[in-house]
């Protein structure tokens, strides 16, 4: 007989929960326990005399419910201890509040210099600055050093002109005779005003509006 068929009354009474305070997902997992042992009752009631269920087979149900009963506690523990531990990185980010950083993050461009830092390939023999909209169309390219170098980018199309302000993303281009033989991303400075626990994961917000993680955060410096 299946287990899921355990409508019919049973003399079995589940004894009353001596535990007091936890709630919740504790409670449900209780529960579903109780009622699982109610359905194991039915079943081994109402089975067949002629052709009783296999002991085996109530022993590999109760180890089944048992590792699902497990999983679930672990699954709470660790989401307890990821939100523990966002809480941990807050604390510790509230200090890089107010002051300035580069991070690798697109350019909000609002019309005057920002600065950013640029750096191409030591195997390249010369770098270029590649410039996209947000839509990822491809605006403008410059050349620039391929050695580290820091600079307050004003933005211009391949006419010369200012660029609209907006979002633009930037990389550099490495080339070794013509040939690209490397990509990597530029930092652009701003002001942290925010620090903030986003799902469990920290998140700085730049005084542009723009938001990054701290593993995307290079360089700190205080502001004045």
């Amino acid at each position: 007989m299946d287990i899921t068929d355990a409508t019919r009354p049973s003399a079995f009474t589940t004894p009353p929960s001596t535990a007091s305070g936890d709630e919740g997902n504790t409670g449900a997992i209780s529960s579903d326990f109780d009622t699982f042992l109610r359905m194991l009752t039915a079943q081994i009631e109402n089975q067949d005399p002629l052709n009783p269920v296999d002991s085996t087979e109530f022993a590999s149900q109760l180890a089944t419910f048992s590792s699902v009963e497990q999983q679930v506690l672990t699954n709470e523990l660790l989401t307890s201890l990821s939100a523990e531990l966002g809480a941990m990185g807050i604390s510790q980010l509230s200090g890089w509040v107010g002051m300035n950083a580069k991070a690798i993050m697109p350019v909000n461009y609002t019309g005057d210099p920002v600065t950013i830092v640029t750096e191409g390939s030591t195997a390249a023999d010369t770098a270029q600055l590649v410039v996209k909209n947000d839509a990822g169309v491809e605006v403008a390219r410059y050349q620039v050093p391929t050695t580290r170098q820091e600079t307050a980018w004003q933005p211009l199309d391949v006419n010369g002109q200012p660029l609209a302000p907006g979002t633009y993303n930037l990389t550099v281009e490495s080339l070794l005779q013509g040939e690209v033989v490397g990509t990597s991303a530029v930092s652009v400075e701003g002001r942290i005003i925010e620090a903030r626990n986003d799902n469990g994961v920290p998140v700085l917000v730049m005084n542009t509006g723009q938001e990054v993680i701290s593993s995307d955060i290079v360089a700190l410096r205080d502001a004045g």
